[in-house]
């Protein structure tokens, strides 16, 4: 039987195997789609049509329909999988920029497998983590940006009653955690000069006051974005699923699951209120579900 450190050195053997290019060239309709999503006002990518450095992943996602060319780490993952290894979070993203991308560009990305090393004993459980590489190319076989990639593929724990993605809790957000357990949607406020701000932090970003305190929203808002998650599986989470930003009419935004209602009934604009949600015996999580308008 053939395992994962086999599967993994005849996977880096195969050496860089280059996918399909990219369906549209580099265009200004998506960076400035991207550009509003980001909040970024540098007035340098439109003006020159030049794309943001992050958006270079972008180009050649295929997406939920479009399918995508094999690659060289499909039979590690496969082979994880098939050993109990299912849970998946990622670890590792570097990327490096060559030069940017420019408006008329076709990007192309070649995959190469990097290392495999485990099993490992971490916090979720046990699991190997999977790196590889992905480095875009332009129509001149020129090299865009180069991307190190890495995952723990882990098997989750037994007890079906343990939420495994517990989010973290340390002096900053405690009181956002604390205020969850009382049916609260806590926002943090600067107490010099009363700014909201979401997810929370030590410093005001605007007078730059470590003196903090909190607001109670009223647990209303708008869907501002979303996606739809199909893959990889989460564990405690049965795909598809739909994670929103939503924005509050406090002023700031906040991320969450939308629950109760089918995935393609969500939409931008969707009027959403919190929902607070057991989801195992230690923690509960706010989730947003339809309102009426």
């Amino acid at each position: 039987m053939t395992g994962p450190h086999e599967l993994a050195e005849k996977a880096r053997a195969l050496g860089e195997l280059r996918g399909a290019p990219a369906a549209d060239p580099v265009n200004v309709p998506m960076i400035r789609h991207w550009l509003a999503a980001m909040g970024d006002d540098n007035p340098v990518y439109l003006d020159e049509g030049l794309a943001p450095p992050a958006m270079a992943q972008v180009w050649t996602m295929a997406g939920v329909r479009g399918g995508r060319d094999g690659s060289p780490i499909d039979e590690v993952l496969a082979e994880l999988d098939a050993q109990g290894f299912t849970g998946v979070v990622a670890t590792d993203c570097r990327q490096t920029h060559h030069r940017y991308a420019r408006v008329g560009d076709l990007l192309t990305p070649g995959t190469r497998f990097t290392e495999l090393t485990g099993p490992k004993r971490t916090k979720l459980g046990e699991g190997y983590f999977v790196t590889w590489t992905v480095t875009w190319y332009d129509q001149a076989e020129e090299q865009v940006a180069t991307m190190l990639f890495r995952i723990l593929k882990f098997r989750p724990a037994e007890k079906k009653s343990v939420y495994p993605l517990k989010p973290a809790v340390n002096q900053d957000t405690a009181f956002f955690w604390d205020g969850v357990e009382h049916g609260e949607l806590r926002i943090q406020r600067c107490e010099d000069c009363g700014e909201l701000r979401h997810p929370p932090g030590p410093l005001c970003p605007s007078c730059r006051s470590t003196r903090r305190g909190y607001t109670v929203a009223s647990g209303e808002g708008t869907v501002l974005s979303y996606v739809v998650h199909h893959h990889p599986p989460v564990p405690g989470r049965a795909a598809p699923f739909a994670v929103a930003v939503v924005e509050l009419p406090e002023g700031v935004r906040i991320v969450g699951n939308v629950v109760d209602c089918p995935v393609d009934a969500v939409e931008i604009g969707l009027p959403v209120r919190v929902a607070f949600r057991a989801m195992d015996t230690d923690r509960t999580l706010p989730l947003w579900t339809p309102r009426e308008p």
